[in-house]
């Protein structure tokens, strides 16, 4: 039973909060390479500096905000209506197979190496904020290629 269908008020709430939470798991992900940046350049310690600053997060803020990011996505996907008495929006789609790939690999990065590093990080160890940096980026590539499909939905 559908709920409410694109363009719904309570569809559009969804969509809303889909959105927000996005920020939340990602504003990160574009604002402490910046800040590593100048630390750098000013010649203070990264790692350290950083763990005072944000450690944690990730686990604790940004990976159970992108969890729901995800879950919400699900959930508009479900709520969005039918034609002729079936789904607008299946996961047989390509965009919305792109999109739930997408993820599952950025939780596994946020929870299962981001998390791990930045702990290894705030102890000092440069090699953990090169593996940060990289993580970051490979979240920035999950997140352009999840916002393609999202909004050109190849497939659909």
């Amino acid at each position: 039973m559908i709920t409410a269908a694109i363009g719904s008020t309570g569809y559009n709430v969804m969509l809303l909060l889909h959105i927000g939470s996005a920020f939340v798991a990602f504003g990160p992900s574009f604002v402490w390479p910046m800040v590593a940046v100048r630390l750098k350049a000013a010649g203070e310690p990264v790692g350290p500096n950083i763990a005072r600053l944000a450690g944690g997060n990730t686990v604790k803020i940004h990976g159970p905000a992108y969890a729901v990011t995800g879950l919400l996505g699900f959930g508009l996907a479900g709520m969005a209506g039918e034609i002729n008495g079936e789904n607008i929006y299946k996961m047989s789609q390509l965009w919305l197979s792109i999109a739930a790939v997408g993820w599952i690999a950025g939780l596994g990065i946020m929870f299962g190496l981001m998390g791990p590093a930045e702990k290894a990080a705030a102890a000092g160890d440069a090699a953990a904020e090169k593996k940060l940096s990289m993580f970051g980026g490979i979240l920035h590539l999950i997140l352009f290629v999840s916002l393609y499909a999202m909004v050109f939905k190849p497939g659909f």
